[in-house]
């Protein structure tokens, strides 16, 4: 049995992944953490209490699945190098000095990183890149996404992964060609750009759209998250296949093959 470890467990992912680990074969829940002063410290969680010792549930884990904060992020790091324990790391807002972090300790155990951990979502951006690479500069990008009222960055993880998957697939730099927050009179749209719309509202767990538009012709490529579930399910599955991998930083392109 794949022993795993649970940060951030009192959050709408933690628990999702809680429940969703109960159906899982040949997985248990190692422990359960989340910060300090939060209410569900203390708490059961599928008959575990949750703590805050990160380090204790590290050296009870095979693998430590973190849908946390940016800011829990380098503790995370730590505490899994420090166990010689595998990470999946599912934080999203995370900053070039986040994943700097991320290559650092990825040069001592195990590491995977995802934006998005919906298998769909994954597949997706497969898709973005093979028709960015084989469509021409003719074709606008743009890329809409919408999610629940309390996500507090923009735009998602999720979209930029397909922006960078649209990005690799033409041959440049995302930072370079990335265009948000159209307002007033900003003049035609720049040839080459990949566009950025974002919408918050309601309950709405994760919706993406890819429009490649050509004159007289545009093709949309989408996902439309319905439960929280399917980001559980996702980290599991590469939860489950990091568990015993050498050193290195890994996707969920690696757990999928693709």
């Amino acid at each position: 049995m794949t022993r795993i470890g649970l940060l951030g467990a009192g959050g709408r992912m933690g628990r999702a992944i809680a429940a969703a680990l109960q159906d899982a074969p040949g997985a248990v829940l190692a422990g359960a953490v989340d910060r300090a002063g939060a209410p569900s410290v203390g708490t059961l969680l599928c008959g575990v209490e949750i703590g805050t010792d990160v380090g204790a549930l590290a050296a009870a884990s095979d693998v430590l699945v973190d849908f946390t904060s940016p800011a829990a992020l380098p503790d995370n790091l730590a505490a899994a190098e420090a166990a010689g324990c595998a990470l999946v790391v599912g934080t999203t807002g995370l900053e070039p000095a986040d994943h700097a972090r991320i290559d650092a300790a990825a040069r001592h155990v195990a590491v995977l990183q995802a934006a998005n951990t919906s298998l769909g979502v994954n597949l997706l951006a497969a898709l973005v890149e093979q028709a960015a690479a084989r469509l021409g500069d003719d074709w606008d990008i743009e890329i809409v996404e919408m999610h629940h009222r309390h996500k507090v960055d923009a735009p998602s993880g999720t979209a930029l992964l397909l922006g960078q998957a649209a990005a690799r697939g033409r041959g440049v730099d995302l930072a370079a060609v990335s265009a948000r927050g159209r307002d007033g009179i900003t003049g035609a749209r720049r040839s080459g750009d990949i566009g950025f719309a974002s919408l918050r509202g309601g309950s709405v767990a994760g919706d993406h759209m890819v429009v490649l538009a050509a004159d007289g012709e545009r093709i949309e490529l989408g996902h439309r998250a319905e439960d929280r579930s399917i980001f559980a399910r996702g980290a599991l599955k590469a939860a489950l296949w990091l568990a015993g991998k050498p050193a290195g930083r890994y996707s969920m392109g690696d757990v999928l093959g693709i």
